[in-house]
């Protein structure tokens, strides 16, 4: 392949489908999906395994794409910048992943997305467990104990402190 490295074949974790979803969040209320569509690709975006899985679902999309489908692999990583010399750095969110997470296990319904501001996500957490009878707090719970042990982002995309 040229010294071109495919990603699509990579593997995308739950940081990566939130971002995705977030993006196509924005994309729906601009109104350029409808919310058929939206639906349809949230649906395909929380049953994503690749990158390959995402890429098409933002083909007919203007841009923001997910900065996890945009940014290129290099095929030599370049030294990482000095702290001094970053001056993109993002600042860290004033909500804590340990409240995160302890809301999210104690009150698993989605109490600790609604706390970092991802409303979404924590709608279709509190949709699942009530679909469910409860059945489906285990979602929740379990990202609960990944907010506590990994940290995790608020809803406008800052590490949680």
């Amino acid at each position: 392949m040229d010294g071109v490295f495919d990603t699509d074949g990579l593997r995308i974790g739950t940081a990566e489908r939130e971002a995705a979803s977030h993006v196509l969040s924005d994309h729906f209320a601009e109104g350029r999906l409808t919310t058929s569509e939206y639906e349809e690709r949230i649906d395909r975006v929380l049953t994503a395994r690749t990158r390959g899985d995402v890429r098409p679902l933002f083909a007919d999309l203007p841009e923001p794409h997910p900065a996890f489908l945009t940014a290129a692999t290099p095929a030599v990583v370049a030294p990482a910048p000095t702290p001094a010399a970053d001056l993109t750095t993002p600042e860290p969110s004033d909500r804590s992943a340990v409240t995160a997470g302890v809301l999210q296990i104690v009150l698993p319904f989605g109490a600790g997305r609604f706390y970092t501001g991802e409303t979404r996500l924590a709608v279709l957490q509190l949709l699942c467990v009530v679909i469910t009878f409860g059945m489906g707090a285990l979602w929740p719970l379990i990202d609960g104990i990944v907010l506590l042990t990994q940290g995790g982002t608020d809803g406008r995309g800052r590490t949680l402190r």
